[in-house]
């Protein structure tokens, strides 16, 4: 039996699993780090406790496994998206927490690249809208706040990296500054039709050359670890940002396959195969995880708030004492009796992108209990994420036939049943829902051998439970015409 590890960096913990040749879960190890919130609207880490979080993450899981580092094929890396570093070459050490990639700090520069009008060419070259959300204004804002950096940087003194450019950094002792082609595509500074760092964008961005990392497909042999950091030399064979990780541990290879992950947000992702075309509605284009070097593509969506509208309901109204509550309370009704929520506490993602909008509750009646909020509530995830699967298909122009789901709320079966009902296609929850870190594995294996091919890991892919949509397709339209019109009352100017 050959086992892979995978490093799955997250927003609030760092994680590390042990998969078999099967794809099944070995063992796994999780530790939370601090979030800094140092002024409204800034989020930061601490990039030294992402990596010693992670260190002993992955030590602690093949000690759970009884594995030692020679036992392990190859180790697959999965991170946050856009969080920026910025380091030093000759110490490693950071000249500034890491920017996370919910900070808004960046906006002032996003809007001088909007009156440059500036905002077509991003787009065309990079998918990207102008947005804080990406790396390239974060960059920007360190080397202009910091003192000497700028400076620093000019003279090729300084490195940049997404936190995958940060963890094989740290794991190389420094011999590495590598990311792969989903991680450069989140930075508004690649070109992903051309597959290269922009110099028209850098310039823009004010962003130097040197301190880029260089980019290689997902699944490629990138290097060794240290052996003093596992014991042992370990292959770094797999590279991938984590939503682009989670569509490719849910087996979606081909265009038109299509996953969403079930969060504190939603994130949606759509298999384009080979064709890149910047999004008519609402939606991003991004790099796939790529496993040779045949560019791949795909559209996204974000929803802002997801799961978080189960916390609201905890935390905030004090309906349910925990979030595992909430199907029971939203069962106990047969429908939301015309109550309709929009969750927008920090305004809509796509395919809407109202900054501007705040939540609203509609349809109330005189006999309208919590009960019927907390359906809505439910309910409310679905409907995002089928406006994101409508514009998709719009985008597309070819019909998406299943929707592969994960994540934590993928587990209420309330939810995926209405989320079918809503798309009118099955909604299939597969057996391994750690997606994310399976995808490292996946792209980590498939560099060192361990698999064949991508047919081998579509036949390993499994699923847990098919959700058949038995909605009426009228009633179903006229579910999300109320949503678009509770939508149109949330933004209302």
């Amino acid at each position: 039996m050959r086992y892979l590890l995978a490093l799955d960096q997250g927003t609030s913990s760092s994680r590390s699993i042990v998969f078999d040749e099967t794809g099944r879960i070995v063992s796994q190890a999780q530790r939370e780090f601090r979030q800094h919130y140092p002024r409204p609207g800034w989020v930061e880490h601490d990039p030294l406790e992402i990596w010693t979080t992670q260190l002993e993450t992955a030590r602690e899981a093949l000690a759970a496994a009884k594995l030692r580092a020679g036992d392990v094929a190859a180790m697959g890396i999965a991170n946050q998206r856009e969080t920026t570093v910025v380091w030093e070459r000759a110490t490693g050490r950071p000249v500034h927490p890491a920017i996370v990639w919910q900070d808004r700090r960046g906006e002032p520069a996003c809007e001088r690249l909007r009156q440059a009008g500036l905002a077509p060419l991003i787009a065309e070259r990079t998918g990207l809208i102008v947005d804080s959300y990406f790396s390239g204004t974060k960059i920007q804002w360190i080397l202009d706040e910091v003192p000497g950096a700028r400076d620093a940087a000019g003279r090729g003194e300084l490195a940049f990296g997404t936190i995958d450019s940060w963890l094989v950094w740290q794991l190389t002792g420094g011999r590495l500054h590598v990311t792969d082609v989903s991680n450069a595509s989140r930075t508004m500074l690649y070109d992903i039709r051309r597959g290269a760092w922009d110099d028209e964008l850098l310039a823009a961005m004010r962003v130097p050359r040197q301190m880029l990392p260089e980019v290689l497909p997902s699944s490629h042999a990138f290097g060794e670890t240290d052996a003093t950091l596992l014991g042992a030399p370990v292959a770094i064979g797999g590279i991938a940002g984590d939503q682009q990780a989670a569509l490719f541990g849910q087996a979606c290879f081909e265009a038109g396959m299509a996953k969403n992950t079930y969060g504190t947000g939603c994130f949606m992702l759509m298999h384009t195969g080979e064709r890149f075309e910047p999004s008519r509605n609402g939606l991003v284009a991004t790099a796939a995880a790529q496993p040779a070097a045949q560019r791949q593509y795909a559209l996204e969506g974000s929803v802002f708030v997801a799961g978080a509208v189960v916390q609201w309901l905890r935390d905030g109204l004090k309906a349910i004492q925990s979030s595992s509550d909430v199907e029971a309370l939203a069962a106990s009704v047969p429908d939301s009796g015309g109550v309709v929520l929009v969750p927008a506490f920090t305004g809509l993602g796509a395919p809407y992108w109202r900054p501007d909008a705040r939540g609203a509750i509609t349809g109330l009646t005189r006999g309208s209990t919590i009960a019927h909020v907390a359906r809505a509530a439910l309910e409310s995830i679905a409907f995002q994420s089928a406006a994101l699967l409508q514009a998709m298909q719009r985008d597309s122009g070819a019909p998406i036939t299943e929707l592969r789901v994960d994540g934590g709320a993928c587990v209420n079966n309330l939810l995926m049943q209405f989320q079918a009902d809503l798309l009118g296609i099955p909604v299939v929850r597969p057996g391994v829902v750690e997606t994310t870190a399976l995808g490292a594995a996946y792209l980590a294996g498939l560099a060192a051998g361990v698999w064949s091919g991508l047919p081998e890991l579509s036949r390993q892919w499994r699923e847990d439970r098919r959700f058949v949509p038995t909605m009426d397709r009228g009633r179903a339209a006229g579910l999300m015409q109320a949503w678009e019109h509770a939508v149109r009352q949330a933004t209302a100017d």
